[in-house]
């Protein structure tokens, strides 16, 4: 147990180093905590041995996972129905395209120029084509692009390219069996029912028990991504969903939010983005630089060259269409999902799998970089009141 306590204080000592460098560098936590696991995980291998840090472990595997569900339920449950609907091209249009162009883009580039096999060009395609949710979110949260209509679109389009992933994933390599088809039904009816239980137990308990509606939460997102892996599929994608259908009966209690948002980003999400860092072996990537530049320089252009003339179309303003370009370039949560599934399946090597994870770590670190030095829209920031995750921990306690 020792050894368990020791792991969990390096780990959330290196979140607040990501923590004060990303305060000092004026740059998102999120970023700067996916660096500092590449980092550590280099410096910890090279002096230590490999899995020094215990990314593997099961234990710190769940937490993470447990982090980027979380993400992926609160950035659904920021989505407001009436604006979704009311921007059903944007959204649909943009969230296409994102997956479309980097999904054939880069195929053709690890098939054409890298000589992969068919299947792991493919599957390079998929794992290139995501946009994170979870870098996106986070992003959102700490410049209060969440709140306006602006940042509801970049979501909304990015639940689509990453549905795009996920059916591409499950149509071409993940097998159809009757697994799935009670995942479709039995997840299908149980978020069905969620609008409908869900209000009428949050009146009845959530002021006479302790944070009942967290418990509740955790309740939806385990049972649900329990049954998606158990399917083959992959625990974020209800999540999201299940965020959206709960985003009026539990996104309008602001406190509620902030208090999850703590959970989330004080706690877990740190450990999802050090470990996906952590993961990279460098000396892989030093090998064969030559294949993690053109990747990488694939999946961005192909992005930017296919969402700049949809995004112009609804974004006339210089700011806001390169913004949204760049965070829909980005990638992570459903990419490293992508990936790990080709590399445990041997559709990919292990040398593949380092290139494929290191390149859409990086793509979520430049894009968002850039992004955030170049083209953040402040205009539309001028009137919100952004929201750090610390001062959810000032505000008078309530039940969850």
């Amino acid at each position: 147990m020792e050894q368990t306590f020791a792991l969990a204080a390096l780990w959330v000592g290196l979140a607040l180093v990501a923590t004060f460098l990303g305060a000092r560098l004026k740059v998102s936590t999120a970023l700067l905590e996916i660096t500092v696991g590449v980092a550590a995980g280099a410096i910890a291998t090279t002096f230590v041995g490999p899995d020094a840090l215990g990314a593997k472990q099961p234990w710190l595997a769940f937490v993470a996972s447990t982090g980027a569900v979380l993400l992926t339920f609160l950035a659904g449950a920021e989505l407001d129905p009436v604006s979704m609907r009311a921007k059903w091209k944007e959204v649909t249009a943009v969230g296409l395209v994102s997956f479309g162009a980097p999904f054939l883009g880069c195929a053709a580039i690890a098939r054409y120029a890298l000589g992969w096999s068919p299947q792991a060009s493919w599957l390079a395609g998929i794992a290139l084509s995501t946009t994170s949710m979870a870098v996106v979110y986070a992003v959102m949260l700490e410049t209060g692009l969440n709140k306006t209509d602006y940042g509801k679109g970049i979501l909304g389009a990015c639940f689509v390219t990453d549905l795009g992933t996920v059916i591409a994933l499950g149509l071409m390599f993940a097998p159809f069996t009757w697994k799935t088809i009670v995942f479709v039904v039995g997840g299908g009816l149980v978020l069905a029912l969620l609008p409908v239980v869900t209000p009428p137990l949050v009146a009845r308990f959530s002021h006479l028990t302790s944070s009942f509606r967290t418990k509740w939460v955790l309740l939806i997102v385990f049972g649900l991504g329990a049954l998606a892996l158990w399917a083959g599929s992959e625990a974020v994608l209800p999540a999201y969903i299940a965020g959206m259908l709960l985003s009026r009966s539990l996104g309008a209690d602001a406190q509620f939010i902030r208090r999850l948002r703590t959970l989330t980003i004080g706690f877990l999400s740190p450990f999802y983005f050090l470990r996906a860092g952590s993961l990279v072996s460098l000396p892989a990537l030093a090998g064969a630089p030559l294949v993690f530049a053109l990747l990488l320089g694939g999946k961005v252009a192909v992005k930017i060259f296919g969402l700049v003339p949809v995004v112009s179309v609804f974004r006339q303003e210089r700011n806001e269409r390169w913004y949204y370009t760049l965070l829909m370039s980005t990638g992570l949560t459903f990419g490293t999902i992508a990936s790990l599934f080709g590399l445990t399946h041997g559709i990919v090597s292990a040398e593949q799998y380092s290139h494929l994870v290191a390149v859409v770590i990086g793509s979520a670190v430049v894009p968002t970089l850039v992004a955030g030095a170049l083209f953040l829209p402040r205009h539309l920031m001028e009137d919100v009141e952004t929201i750090a995750p610390e001062t959810a921990e000032a505000e008078p306690a309530s039940d969850g």
